[in-house]
């Protein structure tokens, strides 16, 4: 079993379909995905949680991981496929 992955996104962002290429690439073919640009309280609700404004912002689990590039950076650490495990630990320093 895997950890549930919500990602917040938009329509045209690269970096989303990035994000979302890989986690696929890993077995994860239920993301939730939440559309900020056709909601603008609901990115005022990811910015006061995340602190970013900028998307994707993901969350294994309640690890918030951040973007793509954190994501990447995870798989290439070795760490994405622990934390993708259900019963996986959240990350040291991770915020969610």
């Amino acid at each position: 079993m895997t950890a549930h992955v919500l990602m917040y996104s938009t329509a045209v962002c690269p970096y989303c379909i990035m994000a979302e290429r890989l986690l696929k690439s890993k077995g994860i073919d239920d993301i939730e995905k939440i559309r900020v640009d056709l909601h603008p309280e609901i990115r005022e609700e990811m910015m006061r949680k995340t602190g970013r404004r900028t998307v994707p912002q993901i969350y294994i689990g309640d690890t918030h991981v951040g973007g793509f590039d954190d994501l990447s950076a995870l798989d290439r650490a070795g760490k994405l496929n622990a934390l993708l495990n259900a019963d996986a630990p959240s990350l040291p320093g991770s915020s969610g």
